[in-house]
Formats: structure tokens, C-alpha cells, sequence
């Protein structure tokens, strides 16, 4: 297949660049040129695709089979991408996302549950609602946390952080808010896995680890791949509602529970992940955060100061 990919130089582009170019197939990307594509010889457009008119220039006359839309947060981002290709390509995957869904009593998430119009991924649910409504051959993606190397959200590095120095980790609550993690590369292999299913059209998949984990796991299975021991993890609980941090983030996930149901997509897609949490941390921690000089380098815990001085 020629497939294009929008964006493809950051995170889970690179994963699914390299895999699809793996599989065989011509992988285009689009971007703004900032980066260097992630395998040699990959075509890149450069373009803004907030520009509809630059997008028309320079992506009429391609032909393609099927289009990975991974950076469109808004359906206006979206919206001329698919006007240019409806009736063109054989397959539309949007990257969504499972922050999307109303908070609930009831869980984990299933594709079919209620959105929340006031999220802040709102466009998301917007625009799976919009290729939906232009019967275009979509598929829609809701991953969970995303993480792995290449992770450019301090999401585990955020632990990883506070673990290779020793420090205590403020956990918001009483540490047993539960959430998910997915590694990237299980996220790619799900997405290349929807290419040529008939099953996937006009579907929508929650993606991510297929189990589930408290904040103090999290630390606990970030200890384990750093090669640290379980005894020396510092655990701190505080009550959020107790400070104002302003735009400030003291923690990097939301504090409630938030964890979706991944078995449609197993089914459907013949798809499984390969990491479990603690090999996927692993990988994270050793590929990206030591190779990056993270472990190294000056970190900011005001914040933290802040949380221990008032506890």
C-alpha cells in the first residue's frame, strides 16, 4: 500500500513509520520538516497542515491508499484532510483518544460509552464524529497513557526522576487511583494491524495495555526497571484540594480512575500487546531515559518541596 502518514517524526509516528516500511509498504509522510524522517529514504511533504489551503497544494495530486492521521487534535485540522481524500483512499485511522469519555461510575471504558463534550480532547470525539457522518472508510484509535521510549510527555520519566535519585514520590490521594499504561510499539502494531480489515471500518478501538495499575504500582513497577529495590521506594500521600499549583502539574496523570476495556481491538485486530509493565518500563528506562543523559540532568522539584514542607 502507499500510505501517508501525518506527522511520522515524533513518538508513535516513528514506530509506525518504521514498521509499516518494515512490512513493505510506501510510507509518505507530512510535516513541517523539523525533523528528519525516521528511515532513510522516507518521502516527506513539509507542509503546515493547519493551512487547508496548503494542504490542497500539496496533497491533490497524490494518490494514496490509506492516510494515518496522527496529530489532528481539532476538527478543523482534520476536516480538509478528509475532504481531499473522501471517495480516494481505502482506509482513514484517526488518532483519538480514550480522554474523550464522560467520567463514570462504571468501568473499565468501552468504545460505545458516553463522550464528554467538555473534555479538553473534545475535537477528538468531534471529528470521529465527523468521518462517521461523511461515511468515510475510517477507524478511530483511543489509546489510554502512552508511553516508551521517545515518550516527549514526562510521563514515567516523571518517576524515573524521583527513583534514580533517591527522592520521595508525592502521590496525590491515597495512591490506589487506578489507571493504564500502553508501550508505544504496542500501539503502532495495533494501528498497522487495522490496514486491510474490513472488520475495522467504520470502527472505533480502545488501545492500551490489557491490564491495569495504581498510581503506587506505577512507582513500584518504575523502582523494579530502574533496577532499584521495591524497599527503597518513598511513597508520600498528600491531598490535592490542599494547594493550589495554578497551571502548574504536580503529578502527571489525572487523579481519578481512568482505564479502558482493550478486548474489541484484540479481537477484532488479532492483536495483543507484548509488553507487560515493568519489561515496557524497561525499555523506557534503558533505551531513552539513561541514553538521553535524563538521569543526569537538573531537574525542578519545587514542587515537590512544596508538597513535603507542608506534610
Amino acid at each position: 500500500m502507499r500510505i501517508l502518514i501525518m506527522g511520522g517524526t515524533r513518538f508513535i509516528g516513528v514506530y509506525l513509520t518504521k514498521l509499516l516500511v518494515e512490512q513493505g509498504h510506501e510510507v509518505v509522510l507530512f510535516n513541517r520538516g523539523n525533523k528528519p524522517a525516521p528511515v532513510e529514504g522516507v518521502q516527506q511533504i513539509h507542509g503546515d497542515r493547519q493551512d487547508a489551503s496548503q494542504l490542497k497544494e500539496k496533497l491533490s495530486s497524490e494518490d494514496f491508499d490509506a492516510i494515518f492521521d496522527n496529530n489532528g487534535r481539532e476538527l478543523s485540522d482534520t476536516q480538509p484532510l478528509a475532504e481531499i481524500f473522501k471517495n480516494r483512499v481505502k482506509h482513514f485511522i484517526y488518532m483519538s483518544s480514550a480522554g474523550v469519555y464522560l467520567k463514570s461510575d462504571q468501568l473499565p471504558h468501552r468504545e460505545g460509552d458516553a463522550v464528554d463534550p467538555k473534555s479538553r480532547h473534545s475535537g477528538k470525539h468531534e471529528t470521529e464524529a465527523y468521518l462517521q457522518e461523511q461515511q468515510l472508510p475510517f477507524t478511530a484509535i483511543r489509546p489510554t497513557y502512552i508511553y516508551g521510549p521517545q515518550n516527549y510527555n514526562d510521563l514515567e520519566a516523571w518517576f524515573f526522576d524521583r527513583i534514580v535519585r533517591d527522592r520521595p514520590i508525592p502521590i496525590p490521594g491515597n495512591g490506589l487511583h487506578i489507571t493504564q499504561f500502553g508501550h508505544c510499539q504496542d500501539l503502532a502494531r495495533a494501528m498497522s494491524q487495522v490496514l486491510g480489515n474490513e472488520k475495522a471500518i467504520g470502527q472505533i478501538y480502545n488501545v492500551s495495555g490489557d491490564r491495569y495499575v495504581t498510581f503506587e504500582g506505577i512507582a513500584r513497577a518504575c523502582a523494579e526497571a530502574a533496577g532499584k529495590s521495591l524497599d527503597s521506594v518513598k511513597i508520600v500521600r498528600y491531598d490535592p484540594k490542599q494547594f493550589d499549583f495554578g497551571k502548574r502539574k504536580a503529578f502527571p496523570i489525572r487523579v481519578q480512575h481512568f482505564f479502558a476495556d482493550v478486548h474489541k481491538a484484540m479481537t477484532d485486530l488479532n492483536w495483543h500487546p507484548e509488553f507487560d509493565l515493568v519489561s515496557g518500563l524497561k525499555d523506557s528506562f534503558e533505551k531513552d531515559y539513561l541514553t538521553s543523559g535524563r538521569n543526569n540532568a537538573e531537574v525542578d522539584f519545587s514542587l515537590d518541596e512544596e508538597i513535603l514542607k507542608a506534610i
